[in-house]
């Protein structure tokens, strides 16, 4: 059955530092599958995550994004789903969680992540798997539990058992058993703050996007959020997972690779129009970014010296970025 909406494609970034370049590429990507399509592009930032916001960041980015060339039609400035910050956002959240709730299909849990790690005997550095402690339990009963270790609850979605199966536009087919591998997950932390999970789902149907590019270490948990979209009888957009910019050790890009961040690279003098080339030639994708599709995107990562070779004013820069 065709879509009836507009498309709609989208770049959600946190605004925790500088953008750097690896998330320049990505937010390349997502503009172009977007105008590809004939369809409109915003700009959500998401920053629900308070550890990791840093103030003046979201001008920052917007500011670096404008200087490569990157246009958004809607976002905090302009738009018709504002707002387009998720900290204003809260009451969406509340209300999707009630909706889960009057379905069942959420239930209240008081354990700590430190509680559920040594339940799960989770591998250091891996996502422990939640093992159900508090699924069966009276919901009176947990609340009351969180309530006398100081805490409220935090909320999980009652993960139905089987595969789940999704087509990603570049990474190909991909099947998760969430109940499984994951668990229950987390859609209502303890603080009274959606998780990302939810969130995002409940933005993304809010703003009628209809696919997301982003990059490819999100792609384990979009299983999750393709469960949400089936309880809240919503139609999942199409998604495209970009394989991440790496050093040669493969290690990915963060924040802390000042060196790598465009306001860096500006500093520099590395010129927007040769950096946006180098870029949008990594992603398959001509000067006329007309005719540009995920697909053709070979699946990977990309690594500096790469992109140093198509770009060889950025290779003084990033020497220090490729030992590690």
């Amino acid at each position: 059955m065709p879509r009836t909406m507009i498309e709609r494609g989208r770049f959600a970034p946190t605004p925790s530092g500088r953008l750097h370049i690896g998330s320049a590429r990505t937010a390349l990507a997502a503009a172009l599958a977007a105008r590809a399509a004939g369809g409109r592009f915003a700009l959500r930032v998401e920053d629900l995550d308070g550890t990791r916001t840093r103030e003046g960041m979201t001008r920052a980015m917007l500011e670096d994004l404008t200087w490569l060339g990157v246009r958004f039609d809607e976002g905090p400035e302009r738009g018709p789903h504002e707002p387009y910050v998720q900290s204003a956002r809260g009451a969406l959240y509340l209300e999707a969680l009630s909706v889960l709730r009057e379905k069942g299909l959420v239930y209240p849990c008081a354990c700590s992540r430190r509680e559920v790690e040594e339940l799960a005997r989770a591998p250091h550095g891996r996502e422990p798997v939640y093992p159900g402690t508090c699924r069966d339990r009276a919901h009176d009963a947990v609340l009351a539990q969180a309530h006398e270790r100081g805490r409220a609850a935090a909320w999980r979605f009652r993960a139905r058992e089987g595969t789940v199966a999704m087509v990603d536009e570049i990474a190909g087919a991909y099947a998760q058993d969430v109940a499984r591998e994951v668990g229950d997950f987390v859609v209502y932390r303890a603080d009274g703050v959606a998780a990302y999970q939810l969130a995002v789902v409940v933005d993304d149907i809010a703003m009628e996007v209809t696919q997301v590019v982003r990059g490819e270490d999100l792609l384990a948990s979009t299983p999750r959020q393709a469960l949400l979209y089936e309880a809240f009888g919503a139609r999942p957009p199409r998604w495209a997972h970009v394989g991440l910019v790496v050093n040669d050790q493969g290690q990915r890009l963060a924040k802390r690779d000042g060196a790598l961040s465009i306001a860096a690279l500006r500093e520099a003098g590395v010129r927007a129009q040769a950096l946006r080339e180098a870029l949008l030639d990594t992603l398959g994708a001509g000067p006329t970014q007309d005719r540009w599709t995920p697909e053709s995107i070979a699946r990977g990562a990309l690594t500096l010296r790469a992109l140093s070779e198509r770009l060889p004013e950025i290779a003084p820069l990033i020497a220090g970025s490729t030992e590690g």
